[in-house]
């Protein structure tokens, strides 16, 4: 949703409001049976809406993607009952409370056990937001590897489009990132991730460099048609350059994030953190105030509220990689920030 499409559905809220006032000090009642159509960019908090600007698909949307179901997704009906996929996972289950190792109140946590999240209690929970990318190159294949596969879970992915697809409340504990699960929101970007200089065959199959030396992402034909990406989608990476840098001591190669995906993850992250007070809008930085690239201190980690590559969790991890543009992101989520700001005088 652009600016002026912001303020156009402000306008009209605005004139609502006013034309209620004039009739009287009543507030009208909505009409039972009316459907209450959504605007399509609200995110799910604790069973709230909360806008951010951009499409969002949620799980209960027809084109959504569900990580309550038990079923797999991309099996046929038969094969995806639990009676069938219990031989081959512990659990039906890819998410958990996040009350799991906290410290509260026993009539706390009969409330929460069964769903019910105060939006303040949340609030004063989550802390940090998970940023991954998923090495599988589209939020369908990420889905598929996740819920059918692996039987874990992310709050979010981020499709090569910009589409954002939401599949669990962000009450929920989704399985992403091990120790950070139970204080964070994770999101899984549509990239095919980094790799070392003798290993780039997967990126060659993914983006071809033109004449020119623009560089077009080109999903493979053994990932048919990439899933429910925009009609005659085409774009690439939004610096032509394969980027080169050192996440947790190795040197890998790793082509940046496209253009949609950064506009829209900069809506989604000036959204989080302004529903999340705690989440503060920055990376791990050094003494020096550098970021750092690769696992925190278990002190440091303990500390850290913000924004977190799952690199900054585990040694093992290299996401989102090199080609991340942290100060970018930030740098833009300020912007959106102000531009908020400008609006409400």
């Amino acid at each position: 949703m652009s600016r002026s499409s912001i303020r156009t559905a402000l306008s009209v809220i605005l004139l609502a409001v006013t034309a209620t006032a004039l009739v009287g000090c009543g507030i009208a009642k909505p009409t039972a049976g009316k459907h209450a159509k959504r605007t399509g960019d609200e995110i799910v908090v604790a069973g709230q809406f909360f806008h951010t600007g951009t499409p969002v698909v949620l799980w209960m949307d027809p084109d959504g993607y569900d990580a309550y179901r038990i079923e797999k997704r991309f099996v046929p009906y038969d094969a995806s009952l639990w009676e069938v996929t219990k031989e081959e996972v512990d659990s039906p289950n890819r998410y958990s409370l996040r009350y799991k190792g906290a410290h509260f109140p026993p009539e706390v946590v009969e409330q929460i056990k069964g769903g019910g999240w105060p939006l303040d209690l949340l609030q004063d929970t989550v802390d940090q937001f998970v940023i991954h990318y998923d090495v599988c190159g589209t939020s369908r294949q990420c889905f598929n590897i996740l819920h059918d596969h692996r039987t874990l879970s992310v709050h979010f992915m981020l499709d090569v489009d910009g589409t954002i697809y939401q599949t669990l409340d962000l009450k929920e504990r989704a399985w992403h990132a091990g120790i950070a699960n139970n204080r964070s929101v994770g999101i899984e970007i549509a990239n095919m991730g980094a790799y070392p200089a003798d290993k780039l065959d997967t990126l060659k199959k993914w983006y071809k460099t033109h004449e020119d030396g623009s560089v077009e992402l080109t999903i493979p034909e053994s990932r048919g048609d990439g899933g429910d990406l925009t009609p005659n989608f085409k774009s690439g990476p939004i610096r032509p350059d394969l980027v080169v840098g050192t996440i947790n001591g190795s040197e890998l190669h790793q082509y940046d994030l496209t253009p949609e995906q950064y506009k829209a993850l900069v809506k989604l992250t000036a959204a989080l953190t302004k529903v999340f007070p705690k989440m503060k809008l920055d990376y791990p930085r050094d003494e020096h105030g550098e970021h750092i690239p690769g696992v925190l201190t278990e002190q440091q980690f303990a500390d850290f509220q913000g924004l977190i590559g799952h690199y900054h969790v585990t040694q093992r991890k290299t996401d989102p990689g090199p080609a991340f543009q942290w100060d970018y992101l930030i740098d833009e989520v300020e912007k959106e920030h102000a531009g908020w700001r400008f609006w409400r005088r």
